[in-house]
């Protein structure tokens, strides 16, 4: 900025006067300080001759030079701290006006008469500014001529500065007024955004880009300890030109003098300066930061950080604002941190309910393990061995064996029954949604997670959680799942918070793991972590002495459902049933009660020989034999075998009816069939009508 300098040697008193209308009117109309000596600069220097001009800022202490085309030894504009009392200290402190015409012989201010004089200035006038109210600095006007400043000249100067003063005195007074409107629409802002959100990282990216707009911050940081490990770790940040390093779930060093460990461990705020800043902040090219302890209903919280690139930017009047804006994000945290806990224990809730309600269904299936067969015995000791400890259950046979069931038998047994049983079948979820199934997933994890999700293995802390089919785990999911096994911890996807759960694991499959583990398609130490106790549940050709009371127990379950009343079971077709070798195990033949229970319209269980179907059994499986000791016959066999048993039963009816299909006494009603329908079986069956037998 040029210095303008007095074109008329001589400006009459009335143009001096005219000069200070105008630079009053001006000067009130800006409420900028730094705009104010431009103007004062271009007026001033039509009326008056100087050459420099210096402004003393009280409240940091400083003097402001603007120097002319004069002073040339120096170029611009720039401030200077001096040491000691000063020429402008003086002034301010005696509110005297200072007049020298020479620098000649003057001791009292040696730095600045030596400043004065390498910018070729002789002679000086200072003026102290000041209103009924407060002291606000001082004015100095200098030029490179000796005696340039005649007495009708000061005391016209001391009417520009008291003009000067009311402007800067309008002008704080303004400053404070707006200051205070922002903060107090900052903390209406906070007040309200910690009412309406509750998603915590979301209240905090808000909350800081609020405050750093309102405090002119260039950037605005919550750090929160770990509710895991308790070290503090920034949790929220609003800084643009953050370097790399400094980034959400950056953690301080460990240094117990950090101050930020120093300040949540105090409560005490602190403001640093550039020098204090410590060095894993000072790459920022932040100048001045504050650290604010967050104390909140339940004690401290954290601590809030703000950075600007200004020097000693944050003062101690205003560490009380700052307070209670870290008094508001304290609310705002501990209302988020509880509605997130109420939000996760009603989803988990939830997820219970509906876990509870489908073992209650499952337990409809299965009231109770039917049988009594050796095989079937052996496993039962071996569940009221493993059940009362807390080790991990794996539970292997063919599919359709039970091996649910045998689970829930352990889950039931053990210390844990009253938790929660929660499964899952590795197979039928996708491999890309298993790991969000069993860890559980943050809200924008990845595309489509537009909620937190809870996972199985937080549903099932304290509780049991069943993998079937846990050799379909894919390879690089199983590291996962065993950290849970080894160490009780894991990930939300998208989330860097360690979740822990006490969750027993029982593990089902009908593949061989062992043979996987040689393919390397499954990891070695999660098969030798999960084959601790195994348990192997027989095929059902290798209990065939339990197949009858399989029958019975699923056709008076299905009768009960299908409310119908079947009870007799033919011994031919009981004995076809046993000699099958049910492939499927235990679920087919469920399959094959229940459709033939829907078929049945009488009080006879009638079993058509096409609902078996002949499926060769495992070849790594030898057939077992029957109860009798005599090996299961083949499948064509007992189809024929279920074809003579229809044939008997038709037979017996039409006899009892004098050979009479039809009819309220005939043999279609003894059977409760149509009358079409009976002629058809016997068609097929090959029985002729005849009086005196078929």
């Amino acid at each position: 900025m040029g210095v303008g300098l007095a074109a008329a040697a001589d400006p009459s008193t009335a143009a001096r006067y005219e000069a200070l209308i105008r630079i009053s009117n001006s000067i009130r109309a800006r409420k900028e300080p730094r705009d104010l000596f431009d103007i004062l600069v271009d007026e001033l220097g039509k009326v008056i001759r100087f050459d420099a001009v210096a402004q003393f800022d009280e409240s940091a202490n400083k003097v402001h030079w603007h120097l002319g085309p004069a002073c040339r030894h120096l170029e611009g504009h720039h401030s200077d701290v001096e040491s000691g009392e000063t020429l402008a200290s003086f002034v301010y402190r005696t509110q005297e006006i200072v007049l020298l015409g020479s620098t000649d012989g003057e001791v009292r201010f040696p730095a600045f008469t030596r400043r004065m004089r390498e910018n070729c200035l002789e002679s000086l006038c200072a003026f102290p500014l000041t209103t009924a109210h407060r002291r606000l600095g001082g004015l100095i006007l200098a030029s490179t001529h000796r005696n340039a400043y005649s007495p009708e000249e000061v005391r016209f100067c001391s009417l520009v500065a008291d003009q000067i003063a009311l402007a800067l005195d309008d002008s704080i007074n303004f400053q404070a007024s707006r200051q205070a409107q922002e903060r107090l629409e900052l903390l209406l802002d906070l007040t309200n955004r910690v009412i309406s959100n509750l998603e915590l990282r979301d209240v905090l990216r808000e909350v800081s880009a609020q405050i750093r707009r309102v405090m002119q911050c260039e950037g605005a940081g919550v750090i929160l300890p770990s509710r895991e490990d308790g070290k503090l770790r920034l949790y929220a940040l609003d800084f643009p030109d953050a370097p790399p390093h400094l980034e959400e779930g950056y953690e301080p060093p460990r240094e117990k003098d950090h101050v930020a460990a120093r300040v949540f461990r105090s409560g005490e705020p602190v403001i640093l300066s550039r020098e204090e800043i410590p060095d894993d902040i000072r790459a920022t090219n932040l100048h001045s930061c504050v650290h604010l302890p967050m104390t909140g209903r339940n004690g401290m919280v954290g601590v809030l950080t703000l950075g600007t690139s200004r020097e000693e930017a944050f003062s101690q009047d205003d560490l009380p604002f700052l307070t209670q804006i870290a008094r508001q994000v304290a609310i705002a945290i501990e209302n988020a941190r509880t509605f997130t806990e109420v939000a996760d224990e009603k989803n988990k809730l939830a997820l219970e309910k509906l876990y509870l309600e489908d073992e209650l269904r499952s337990e409809l299936k299965f009231e109770q393990i039917v049988g009594k067969s050796e095989a079937l015995r052996r496993v039962l000791e071996q569940i009221e061995t493993v059940a009362p400890t807390d080790s991990t259950v794996l539970v292997y046979g063919e599919t359709g064996s039970g091996k649910e069931l045998i689970a829930r038998a352990v889950h039931n047994l053990s210390a844990r029954k009253s938790g929660a049983f929660v499964k899952l079948n590795c197979a039928a979820i996708p491999t890309g949604l298993l790991e969000s199934e069993l860890f559980g997933h943050e809200k924008g994890a990845f595309t489509g997670a537009i909620s937190q999700r809870i996972g199985r293995f937080e549903l099932a802390n304290r509780g049991t959680m069943f993998l079937d089919e846990i050799g379909e785990v894919p390879l690089e999911l199983q590291p996962k799942l065993l950290r849970v096994l080894q160490e009780r911890e894991f990930e939300r996807l998208g989330s860097t918070r360690t979740l822990r759960s006490d969750a027993r694991l029982i593990a089902a499959t009908n593949r061989d793991l062992e043979a996987l583990v040689r393919e390397q398609k499954f990891r070695s130490d999660l098969y030798y972590r999960l084959n601790v106790f195994p348990v192997r549940v027989p095929a059902l050709r290798e209990r065939p002495e339990d197949i009858p009371l399989l029958v019975r127990h699923f056709v008076q379950q299905f009768s009960r459902q299908l409310s119908k009343t079947i009870d007799a079971i033919p011994a031919e077709t009981m004995n076809a049933l046993v000699r099958y070798p049910w492939p499927g195990n235990i679920r087919e033949l469920q399959n094959v009660i229940e459709r033939a229970v829907i078929l049945t319209t009488g009080p006879v269980l009638t079993v058509r020989s096409e609902d078996l179907h002949p499926v060769e059994p495992p070849p790594a499986s030898p057939p077992a034999p029957a109860a009798n000791g005599v090996p299961a016959a083949p499948a064509s066999n007992i189809r024929h075998a279920l074809e003579e048993a229809e044939r008997q039963q038709i037979r017996a009816a039409l006899e009892k009816s004098n050979w009479i299909v039809a009819g309220p006494e005939g043999a279609a009603a003894r059977l409760g069939l149509k009358r079409s329908t009976l002629q058809s079986r016997m068609q097929k069956l090959g029985i002729r009508i005849s009086r005196t037998g078929a």
